[in-house]
């Protein structure tokens, strides 16, 4: 069997465990961050002292140091030299897998198998180096993002411990150090405000620890998570700089190259496909597809992916308007109608595209009333504006079509 089929098989195996994976996640049900439910909470909670030796183990690990060496020898592949696989393999065994095991116990995710594979194909010469780094550092990347999300849960969990949730909160800040160099990438390739937008949030979390404000902290918690999100959907599927337009492009001239990109969108897709699987399982699943290397690259069609993408986003934002209406007068009615306003955004320029600046704007300001409307618990005024909201959002659902 040759280098590439080899390759080509080890991802089809990937894609159907993560299909599973998430399709599994869908029938146990519609989980949601902002209800802070974990596949780690129905287990049996850890004793305190074994808590806080796990806790002592991972602050004494320097995940972005080990992240960043391994990448480097990686990256020798880039300039045509050799990769020492053993060496990478050392750095993740030792440094970073149990880090990836903990999050594949908590997520029900897979992630430690994938890059497993992926270093031994690289290893033994079935899958080129250059597509080894790129599933390492999206599916890393992914690991950071979730353990994020994780210090976030343990920190509303223990929120009657005012010095525990500062430390949660700092460790989330130091993960997300890791992926600020992505999230800055970007914002200068869009011209967004992600980095601010995230810093913004980090503060506004600080500020309501101090004045015990949890639904501040809630609040604060999704703004980071969305705004991560859309970073990985500008990288992956948005237009033009997504890796879905770039893998296309290249393509034309270069197919080793461009299957490096599907392999990088694909990687960097996995971050948000649980949560689309979830409300918008026919886009999910098709735009895995696009970016499963088994799909021939020349194929690969980006705006059929980005239409996707702004689909399953517009039917996100319905589900979480749904969910805002069914908890009204709970701190989870506002949360969701955060979250719904935070995907509207996730869309901001596939929106304008569609239906226009001036829809876009109508509509931003629309989310924004109804949040108000939401936080201060006026029914009245929250009915004048959600169904003008559900109404644009399956306008884009068609337009996207």
């Amino acid at each position: 069997m040759s280098w590439k089929w080899k390759w080509l098989a080890v991802f089809a195996a990937a894609a159907l465990a993560l299909g599973a994976c998430g399709q599994s996640k869908q029938t146990a049900g519609t989980e949601k961050e902002s209800s802070n439910q974990t596949a780690v909470e129905k287990q049996e909670k850890p004793k305190e002292e074994e808590k806080t030796e796990n806790e002592k183990e991972e602050a004494e690990v320097d995940y972005a140091g080990a992240f960043s060496e391994a990448l480097a020898e990686l990256e020798k592949a880039k300039q045509g030299g050799a990769v020492d696989f053993g060496k990478v393999e050392s750095i993740y065994k030792e440094k970073l897998q149990p880090l990836v095991q903990k999050r594949d116990a908590e997520f029900e995710d897979t992630l430690d198998q994938h890059i497993t594979n992926a270093l031994a194909a690289g290893k033994d010469g079935s899958l080129e180096p250059l597509v080894v780094k790129q599933i390492f550092d999206k599916l890393m990347q992914k690991v950071f993002y979730t353990t994020i999300k994780h210090e976030f849960t343990e920190a509303e969990e223990h929120w009657a411990n005012k010095e525990e949730v500062k430390e949660e909160l700092e460790e989330a800040k130091a993960f997300y150090a890791i992926l600020q160099s992505t999230v800055e990438k970007r914002d200068v390739a869009y011209g967004t405000k992600l980095v601010d937008a995230i810093n913004g949030a980090f503060a506004q979390m600080e500020q309501a620890v101090q004045n015990d404000d949890a639904l501040s902290f809630a609040l604060g918690k999704q703004v980071v998570d969305k705004t991560l999100m859309k970073t990985f959907y500008l990288a992956s599927g948005a237009l033009p700089h997504g890796y879905a337009a770039k893998a296309a492009a290249a393509a034309k001239e270069n197919a080793e190259e461009a299957k490096v990109e599907q392999a990088e969108g694909w990687a960097f897709y996995q971050s948000v496909y649980p949560y689309m699987k979830r409300h918008a399982a026919e886009e999910a699943d098709y735009i895995l597809k696009q970016f499963d290397l088994q799909t021939d690259v020349k194929t690969l069609d980006p705006k059929a992916v980005n239409h996707a993408f702004v689909r399953g986003w517009a039917k996100v934002a319905l589900h979480e308007y749904e969910e805002s209406k069914e908890n009204w007068g709970q701190d989870k009615s506002v949360i969701t109608a955060l979250e719904g306003a935070l995907f509207i955004n996730m869309i901001e320029n596939d929106i304008k595209t569609l239906l226009g600046d001036k829809a876009y704007s109508t509509l931003n300001d629309q989310a924004a009333r109804y949040l108000e409307a939401a936080k201060a618990k006026n029914k009245a005024e929250a009915d004048k504006w959600l169904p003008q909201i559900e109404a644009a959002l399956q306008q884009v659902v068609e337009k996207a079509k």
